[in-house]
Protein backbone atom coordinates (compact mmCIF):
# COMPACT_ATOMS: atom_id res chain seq x y z
CA UNK A 1 0.00 0.00 0.00
CA UNK A 2 1.24 3.60 -0.94
CA UNK A 3 0.54 6.54 1.16
CA UNK A 4 0.50 10.14 -0.26
CA UNK A 5 0.50 12.98 2.78
CA UNK A 6 -0.47 15.86 0.50
CA UNK A 7 -3.98 16.37 1.41
CA UNK A 8 -6.47 19.25 -0.46
CA UNK A 9 -6.45 21.33 2.84
CA UNK A 10 -5.23 24.53 1.66
CA UNK A 11 -5.40 23.62 -1.80
CA UNK A 12 -8.91 24.03 -4.28
CA UNK A 13 -10.94 20.73 -3.83
CA UNK A 14 -12.45 18.26 -6.23
CA UNK A 15 -14.02 18.99 -2.96
CA UNK A 16 -13.75 20.48 -6.08
CA UNK A 17 -16.52 17.51 -6.80
CA UNK A 18 -15.89 19.79 -10.10
CA UNK A 19 -17.20 22.98 -8.72
CA UNK A 20 -16.31 25.64 -9.58
CA UNK A 21 -16.42 24.65 -13.29
CA UNK A 22 -20.01 25.27 -14.21
CA UNK A 23 -19.59 28.70 -13.44
CA UNK A 24 -16.37 29.26 -15.42
CA UNK A 25 -18.11 27.39 -18.65
CA UNK A 26 -21.07 30.11 -18.41
CA UNK A 27 -19.06 32.61 -18.14
CA UNK A 28 -17.41 31.79 -21.21
CA UNK A 29 -20.41 31.28 -23.30
CA UNK A 30 -20.14 27.63 -23.32
CA UNK A 31 -16.39 27.41 -24.43
CA UNK A 32 -14.89 24.37 -23.58
CA UNK A 33 -12.12 24.74 -20.97
CA UNK A 34 -9.05 22.87 -20.85
CA UNK A 35 -7.86 20.62 -18.08
CA UNK A 36 -4.68 22.84 -17.17
CA UNK A 37 -7.20 26.10 -17.28
CA UNK A 38 -9.35 24.47 -14.98
CA UNK A 39 -6.62 23.28 -12.22
CA UNK A 40 -5.41 27.02 -12.88
CA UNK A 41 -8.56 28.17 -11.59
CA UNK A 42 -8.84 25.38 -8.54
CA UNK A 43 -5.43 26.42 -7.67
CA UNK A 44 -6.41 30.26 -7.69
CA UNK A 45 -10.36 30.03 -6.88
CA UNK A 46 -10.63 27.50 -5.02
CA UNK A 47 -10.12 26.27 -1.02
CA UNK A 48 -10.82 22.87 0.51
CA UNK A 49 -14.48 22.02 1.27
CA UNK A 50 -14.39 19.03 3.96
CA UNK A 51 -16.48 17.28 6.02
CA UNK A 52 -13.95 16.73 8.83
CA UNK A 53 -13.38 20.07 10.29
CA UNK A 54 -13.33 18.27 13.68
CA UNK A 55 -10.63 16.77 12.76
CA UNK A 56 -8.68 19.49 11.13
CA UNK A 57 -9.83 18.23 7.90
CA UNK A 58 -10.26 19.80 4.70
CA UNK A 59 -11.18 19.09 1.15
CA UNK A 60 -14.04 19.85 -1.43
CA UNK A 61 -15.05 22.12 -4.07
CA UNK A 62 -15.29 25.72 -4.65
CA UNK A 63 -17.21 29.01 -4.28
CA UNK A 64 -17.98 32.35 -5.81
CA UNK A 65 -14.95 33.99 -3.20
CA UNK A 66 -12.54 32.09 -1.41
CA UNK A 67 -12.35 32.31 1.89
CA UNK A 68 -9.32 34.21 3.57
CA UNK A 69 -6.68 32.42 5.31
CA UNK A 70 -4.14 33.54 7.49
CA UNK A 71 -0.78 31.17 9.25
CA UNK A 72 -1.89 30.46 12.88
CA UNK A 73 0.69 30.43 15.56
CA UNK A 74 0.72 26.59 15.19
CA UNK A 75 2.36 26.99 11.12
CA UNK A 76 -1.29 25.46 9.94
CA UNK A 77 -4.37 27.99 8.20
CA UNK A 78 -6.87 29.00 9.76
CA UNK A 79 -10.05 29.72 7.67
CA UNK A 80 -11.81 32.91 8.13
CA UNK A 81 -15.16 34.38 6.88
CA UNK A 82 -15.19 36.19 3.98
CA UNK A 83 -18.51 38.19 3.10
CA UNK A 84 -19.65 38.74 -0.78
CA UNK A 85 -22.54 40.82 -1.98
CA UNK A 86 -25.09 39.81 -4.38
CA UNK A 87 -24.12 43.15 -6.41
CA UNK A 88 -20.49 42.89 -5.04
CA UNK A 89 -21.32 45.81 -2.54
CA UNK A 90 -20.28 44.11 1.18
CA UNK A 91 -21.80 46.05 4.74
CA UNK A 92 -25.26 47.37 3.26
CA UNK A 93 -27.12 48.13 6.28
CA UNK A 94 -30.13 48.05 4.25
CA UNK A 95 -32.59 46.76 6.85
CA UNK A 96 -33.75 44.25 3.74
CA UNK A 97 -30.07 42.72 3.78
CA UNK A 98 -30.21 39.16 4.16
CA UNK A 99 -26.56 37.19 4.63
CA UNK A 100 -26.56 33.61 3.51
CA UNK A 101 -23.78 31.70 5.44
CA UNK A 102 -21.79 29.16 3.32
CA UNK A 103 -19.06 27.06 2.63
CA UNK A 104 -16.29 28.09 -0.06
CA UNK A 105 -18.23 25.78 -2.23
CA UNK A 106 -20.87 27.74 -2.91
CA UNK A 107 -21.28 28.60 -6.49
CA UNK A 108 -24.09 29.81 -8.45
CA UNK A 109 -24.27 31.32 -11.69
CA UNK A 110 -24.28 35.19 -12.20
CA UNK A 111 -27.33 36.95 -11.71
CA UNK A 112 -29.46 34.20 -9.84
CA UNK A 113 -28.76 36.15 -6.48
CA UNK A 114 -29.72 39.13 -8.87
CA UNK A 115 -32.89 37.70 -9.48
CA UNK A 116 -34.24 37.04 -6.21
CA UNK A 117 -33.38 40.51 -5.38
CA UNK A 118 -35.62 41.70 -8.21
CA UNK A 119 -38.06 39.89 -7.25
CA UNK A 120 -38.60 40.32 -3.51
CA UNK A 121 -36.28 43.55 -2.50
CA UNK A 122 -34.50 41.35 -0.71
CA UNK A 123 -30.48 41.91 -1.15
CA UNK A 124 -28.22 38.99 -0.25
CA UNK A 125 -24.78 38.54 1.13
CA UNK A 126 -22.96 35.72 1.07
CA UNK A 127 -20.69 35.40 3.89
CA UNK A 128 -18.36 32.10 3.05
CA UNK A 129 -17.05 30.53 6.13
CA UNK A 130 -14.89 27.81 4.95
CA UNK A 131 -15.05 24.38 4.75
CA UNK A 132 -18.64 22.78 5.89
CA UNK A 133 -17.25 22.04 9.07
CA UNK A 134 -15.65 24.85 9.66
CA UNK A 135 -18.59 26.80 8.90
CA UNK A 136 -20.63 24.13 11.14
CA UNK A 137 -18.59 24.94 14.10
CA UNK A 138 -18.91 29.04 13.58
CA UNK A 139 -22.29 28.85 13.09
CA UNK A 140 -22.57 27.18 16.35
CA UNK A 141 -19.89 29.21 18.52
CA UNK A 142 -21.74 32.11 17.23
CA UNK A 143 -25.35 30.83 18.22
CA UNK A 144 -26.34 33.52 20.32
CA UNK A 145 -24.89 36.39 18.43
CA UNK A 146 -25.64 34.76 14.29
CA UNK A 147 -23.21 35.87 11.95
CA UNK A 148 -26.21 35.10 9.37
CA UNK A 149 -29.47 34.49 8.71
CA UNK A 150 -29.68 31.59 6.48
CA UNK A 151 -26.94 29.06 6.33
CA UNK A 152 -26.60 26.53 3.59
CA UNK A 153 -24.25 23.39 2.87
CA UNK A 154 -24.64 21.26 6.38
CA UNK A 155 -24.86 17.87 5.20
CA UNK A 156 -26.27 14.40 6.30
CA UNK A 157 -22.63 13.32 7.71
CA UNK A 158 -22.72 16.38 10.24
CA UNK A 159 -26.46 16.89 10.70
CA UNK A 160 -27.10 15.74 13.69
CA UNK A 161 -24.47 17.76 15.22
CA UNK A 162 -26.45 21.15 13.47
CA UNK A 163 -29.42 19.87 15.07
CA UNK A 164 -28.78 18.73 18.69
CA UNK A 165 -26.80 22.91 19.14
CA UNK A 166 -30.61 23.97 18.26
CA UNK A 167 -29.32 26.12 15.52
CA UNK A 168 -32.09 26.25 13.64
CA UNK A 169 -36.07 27.77 13.25
CA UNK A 170 -37.93 25.55 11.87
CA UNK A 171 -39.91 26.17 8.59
CA UNK A 172 -42.09 24.04 6.30
CA UNK A 173 -41.30 25.85 2.24
CA UNK A 174 -44.64 25.46 0.47
CA UNK A 175 -42.35 23.92 -2.38
CA UNK A 176 -41.28 21.17 0.12
CA UNK A 177 -44.07 18.98 -1.21
CA UNK A 178 -41.56 19.00 -4.08
CA UNK A 179 -38.49 17.28 -2.50
CA UNK A 180 -38.48 13.43 -2.09
CA UNK A 181 -39.28 12.32 1.65
CA UNK A 182 -36.42 10.24 1.57
CA UNK A 183 -34.51 13.40 1.51
CA UNK A 184 -36.27 14.85 4.34
CA UNK A 185 -34.12 14.04 7.13
CA UNK A 186 -35.71 16.29 9.98
CA UNK A 187 -39.11 15.49 10.30
CA UNK A 188 -39.40 18.89 12.26
CA UNK A 189 -38.81 20.91 9.25
CA UNK A 190 -35.44 22.80 11.17
CA UNK A 191 -33.64 22.18 7.47
CA UNK A 192 -34.65 22.08 3.98
CA UNK A 193 -32.74 19.55 1.87
CA UNK A 194 -31.70 21.82 -1.24
CA UNK A 195 -29.13 19.32 -3.76
CA UNK A 196 -28.09 15.97 -3.39
CA UNK A 197 -24.87 13.55 -4.63
CA UNK A 198 -23.22 10.75 -4.54
CA UNK A 199 -19.54 9.89 -3.63
CA UNK A 200 -18.64 6.78 -6.16
CA UNK A 201 -15.95 4.61 -7.84
CA UNK A 202 -15.47 5.90 -11.11
CA UNK A 203 -13.40 4.02 -13.67
CA UNK A 204 -11.39 4.52 -16.49
CA UNK A 205 -12.79 2.69 -19.58
CA UNK A 206 -9.80 2.50 -21.94
CA UNK A 207 -7.99 0.13 -19.12
CA UNK A 208 -11.23 -2.13 -17.76
CA UNK A 209 -13.44 -3.95 -19.58
CA UNK A 210 -12.25 -4.19 -22.60
CA UNK A 211 -10.67 -7.86 -24.51
CA UNK A 212 -7.55 -9.01 -21.82
CA UNK A 213 -8.32 -6.82 -19.26
CA UNK A 214 -9.81 -6.95 -16.19
CA UNK A 215 -13.89 -6.86 -16.22
CA UNK A 216 -15.10 -3.58 -14.16
CA UNK A 217 -15.87 -4.27 -10.80
CA UNK A 218 -19.77 -4.87 -10.26
CA UNK A 219 -19.21 -4.20 -6.64
CA UNK A 220 -16.70 -3.13 -3.95
CA UNK A 221 -16.08 -6.60 -2.45
CA UNK A 222 -14.64 -7.11 -5.85
CA UNK A 223 -12.29 -4.35 -5.20
CA UNK A 224 -10.17 -6.50 -2.91
CA UNK A 225 -9.41 -9.42 -5.70
CA UNK A 226 -5.67 -9.95 -7.03
CA UNK A 227 -6.92 -8.85 -10.60
CA UNK A 228 -7.27 -4.84 -9.39
CA UNK A 229 -4.25 -5.07 -7.05
CA UNK A 230 -2.69 -1.86 -7.38
CA UNK A 231 -5.62 -0.21 -9.39
CA UNK A 232 -7.49 1.59 -6.83
CA UNK A 233 -6.91 5.21 -5.39
CA UNK A 234 -8.98 6.72 -2.46
CA UNK A 235 -9.02 9.65 -0.49
CA UNK A 236 -7.81 9.80 3.50
CA UNK A 237 -11.14 10.24 5.43
CA UNK A 238 -9.68 12.57 7.94
CA UNK A 239 -8.81 15.06 5.31
CA UNK A 240 -11.16 14.51 2.57
CA UNK A 241 -14.90 14.80 2.25
CA UNK A 242 -14.71 11.98 -0.65
CA UNK A 243 -12.73 9.90 1.85
CA UNK A 244 -14.83 10.14 4.58
CA UNK A 245 -18.39 9.01 2.27
CA UNK A 246 -16.27 6.07 1.41
CA UNK A 247 -15.89 4.95 4.59
CA UNK A 248 -19.26 5.31 5.68
CA UNK A 249 -20.08 3.66 2.30
CA UNK A 250 -18.10 0.72 3.53
CA UNK A 251 -19.22 0.64 6.92
CA UNK A 252 -23.04 0.65 5.50
CA UNK A 253 -22.20 -2.60 3.44
CA UNK A 254 -20.14 -4.82 5.46
CA UNK A 255 -20.61 -3.72 9.10
CA UNK A 256 -19.24 -3.83 12.06
CA UNK A 257 -20.45 -7.07 13.70
CA UNK A 258 -20.02 -10.68 12.04
CA UNK A 259 -17.34 -12.80 10.18
CA UNK A 260 -16.25 -10.11 7.83
CA UNK A 261 -16.31 -6.02 8.30
CA UNK A 262 -15.44 -3.00 7.58
CA UNK A 263 -12.19 -3.47 9.74
CA UNK A 264 -11.89 -6.84 7.38
CA UNK A 265 -12.92 -5.44 4.37
CA UNK A 266 -9.39 -2.57 4.43
CA UNK A 267 -7.09 -4.45 5.65
CA UNK A 268 -7.93 -6.58 2.01
CA UNK A 269 -7.95 -3.18 0.22
CA UNK A 270 -4.72 -2.48 2.05
CA UNK A 271 -3.12 -5.51 1.55
CA UNK A 272 -4.06 -4.89 -2.39
CA UNK A 273 -1.40 -2.19 -3.19
CA UNK A 274 -4.17 0.26 -2.38
CA UNK A 275 -2.82 4.24 -3.14
CA UNK A 276 -4.35 6.64 -0.51
CA UNK A 277 -4.28 10.26 -1.10
CA UNK A 278 -4.91 13.30 0.89
CA UNK A 279 -7.53 14.99 -1.16
CA UNK A 280 -9.64 14.69 -4.50
CA UNK A 281 -8.04 16.28 -6.56
CA UNK A 282 -4.72 14.86 -5.86
CA UNK A 283 -6.42 11.63 -6.21
CA UNK A 284 -8.11 12.13 -9.59
CA UNK A 285 -5.83 14.57 -11.38
CA UNK A 286 -2.39 13.39 -10.27
CA UNK A 287 -3.10 9.12 -10.16
CA UNK A 288 -6.33 8.66 -11.89
CA UNK A 289 -5.27 7.31 -15.72
CA UNK A 290 -8.14 8.80 -17.11
CA UNK A 291 -7.85 12.02 -16.01
CA UNK A 292 -4.21 12.82 -15.64
CA UNK A 293 -0.81 10.64 -15.84
CA UNK A 294 -1.77 8.59 -12.94
CA UNK A 295 -1.55 5.17 -13.21
CA UNK A 296 -4.81 3.77 -11.46
CA UNK A 297 -7.94 2.97 -13.14
CA UNK A 298 -10.11 3.17 -10.13
CA UNK A 299 -10.64 6.16 -8.44
CA UNK A 300 -13.25 7.52 -5.11
CA UNK A 301 -15.01 10.37 -7.16
CA UNK A 302 -17.95 11.19 -7.55
CA UNK A 303 -21.43 9.66 -9.84
CA UNK A 304 -21.70 13.43 -11.73
CA UNK A 305 -17.75 13.10 -12.95
CA UNK A 306 -18.37 11.39 -16.05
CA UNK A 307 -20.92 14.56 -16.85
CA UNK A 308 -18.36 17.40 -15.90
CA UNK A 309 -15.54 14.98 -17.87
CA UNK A 310 -17.26 15.57 -21.30
CA UNK A 311 -18.71 19.54 -20.25
CA UNK A 312 -14.84 20.21 -19.69
CA UNK A 313 -12.97 18.20 -22.27
CA UNK A 314 -11.05 20.15 -24.73
CA UNK A 315 -12.66 18.91 -27.70
CA UNK A 316 -16.08 17.40 -28.14
CA UNK A 317 -17.05 14.17 -26.62
CA UNK A 318 -19.47 11.78 -27.69
CA UNK A 319 -18.60 9.63 -24.52
CA UNK A 320 -17.55 10.04 -21.21
CA UNK A 321 -14.08 8.63 -21.12
CA UNK A 322 -14.98 7.30 -17.70
CA UNK A 323 -17.94 5.04 -16.04
CA UNK A 324 -19.14 4.94 -12.59
CA UNK A 325 -20.05 1.77 -10.32
CA UNK A 326 -22.96 2.77 -9.05
CA UNK A 327 -23.15 0.23 -6.14
CA UNK A 328 -21.25 1.01 -2.90
CA UNK A 329 -22.25 5.05 -3.73
CA UNK A 330 -22.78 7.17 -1.28
CA UNK A 331 -25.63 9.72 -0.92
CA UNK A 332 -24.96 13.11 0.49
CA UNK A 333 -27.51 16.15 0.88
CA UNK A 334 -27.12 19.07 1.63
CA UNK A 335 -29.39 21.12 3.87
CA UNK A 336 -30.46 25.01 4.11
CA UNK A 337 -31.96 26.58 7.35
CA UNK A 338 -32.63 29.68 8.63
CA UNK A 339 -30.45 30.58 12.23
CA UNK A 340 -32.13 31.29 15.52
CA UNK A 341 -31.49 34.83 16.32
CA UNK A 342 -32.07 35.99 12.94
CA UNK A 343 -34.35 39.58 12.87
CA UNK A 344 -35.18 38.57 9.37
CA UNK A 345 -36.85 35.31 9.61
CA UNK A 346 -39.91 36.58 7.17
CA UNK A 347 -36.62 37.53 4.26
CA UNK A 348 -35.17 34.10 5.52
CA UNK A 349 -38.50 31.96 4.77
CA UNK A 350 -38.35 33.49 1.12
CA UNK A 351 -34.86 32.64 0.74
CA UNK A 352 -35.58 29.57 1.35
CA UNK A 353 -38.77 29.09 -0.69
CA UNK A 354 -36.00 30.65 -3.83
CA UNK A 355 -33.55 28.01 -3.12
CA UNK A 356 -36.25 25.28 -3.56
CA UNK A 357 -37.17 26.84 -6.88
CA UNK A 358 -37.23 25.77 -10.34
CA UNK A 359 -35.00 28.80 -11.10
CA UNK A 360 -32.31 28.15 -8.41
CA UNK A 361 -32.85 24.67 -8.30
CA UNK A 362 -31.69 24.59 -12.04
CA UNK A 363 -28.92 26.34 -11.70
CA UNK A 364 -26.95 24.03 -9.14
CA UNK A 365 -26.11 21.06 -11.29
CA UNK A 366 -23.81 22.88 -13.46
CA UNK A 367 -22.20 25.04 -10.90
CA UNK A 368 -21.78 22.39 -7.74
CA UNK A 369 -22.26 19.34 -9.81
CA UNK A 370 -24.81 17.97 -7.73
CA UNK A 371 -28.57 17.04 -8.33
CA UNK A 372 -31.30 19.56 -7.56
CA UNK A 373 -33.36 18.08 -4.60
CA UNK A 374 -36.81 19.73 -6.43
CA UNK A 375 -37.93 16.44 -8.40
CA UNK A 376 -39.47 19.23 -10.67
CA UNK A 377 -35.93 20.86 -11.92
CA UNK A 378 -34.80 19.89 -15.57
CA UNK A 379 -31.50 18.32 -15.44
CA UNK A 380 -28.96 20.01 -18.14
CA UNK A 381 -28.63 17.24 -21.12
CA UNK A 382 -24.90 16.67 -19.94
CA UNK A 383 -26.32 14.97 -16.61
CA UNK A 384 -28.88 13.28 -18.34
CA UNK A 385 -26.66 11.47 -20.62
CA UNK A 386 -23.77 10.98 -18.66
CA UNK A 387 -23.89 11.43 -14.68
CA UNK A 388 -25.22 8.27 -12.73
CA UNK A 389 -28.35 8.17 -10.24
CA UNK A 390 -27.54 5.36 -8.47
CA UNK A 391 -30.50 3.53 -8.01
CA UNK A 392 -29.98 1.87 -4.30
CA UNK A 393 -27.27 4.13 -2.51
CA UNK A 394 -25.48 3.15 0.73
CA UNK A 395 -26.24 5.63 3.75
CA UNK A 396 -25.77 5.58 7.69
CA UNK A 397 -28.18 6.90 10.29
CA UNK A 398 -27.38 10.55 11.18
CA UNK A 399 -26.94 10.15 14.87
CA UNK A 400 -24.81 6.84 14.28
CA UNK A 401 -22.50 9.32 12.51
CA UNK A 402 -22.12 11.72 14.75
CA UNK A 403 -21.76 9.57 17.40
CA UNK A 404 -18.93 7.25 15.85
CA UNK A 405 -16.80 9.34 13.01
CA UNK A 406 -14.02 10.35 15.14
CA UNK A 407 -13.67 6.46 16.12
CA UNK A 408 -14.02 4.70 12.40
CA UNK A 409 -11.70 7.21 11.28
CA UNK A 410 -8.81 6.06 13.80
CA UNK A 411 -9.34 3.07 13.50
CA UNK A 412 -9.18 3.15 9.72
CA UNK A 413 -6.43 4.74 10.38
CA UNK A 414 -4.85 2.15 12.25
CA UNK A 415 -5.90 -0.44 9.68
CA UNK A 416 -4.56 1.44 6.73
CA UNK A 417 -2.06 3.77 7.72
CA UNK A 418 -0.16 2.59 10.75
Amino acid sequence: MTILEESDRTRSPGTTRHRGRGRERRRGHGKRIGRAGLLLIFVLLLLPLSLLSACGDGEEDAGDQAAVTAPAENGTEETEPTTQAADGDVGDENPENLVLMTHDSFALSEGTLTSFEEQTGIHVQVLQAGDAGAMLNQAILTKDNPLADVIFGVDNTFLSRALEADLFVPYESELLDAVPEDLRLDEKNRVTPIDFGYVSLNYDKSALGGPGQPPVPENLAELTAPEYRGMLVVENPATSSPGLAFLLATIAEFGEEGDYTWQDYWAELAANDLLVAGGWEEAYYSHFSAAGEGDRPLVVSYASSPAAEVIFAEQELEEAPTGVITDGSFRQIEFAGILSGTEKEQAARELIDFMLSLEFQEDIPLNMFVFPANENAELPPEFVQFAELPSEPLTLDIVDIEANREKWIEEWTGIVLD
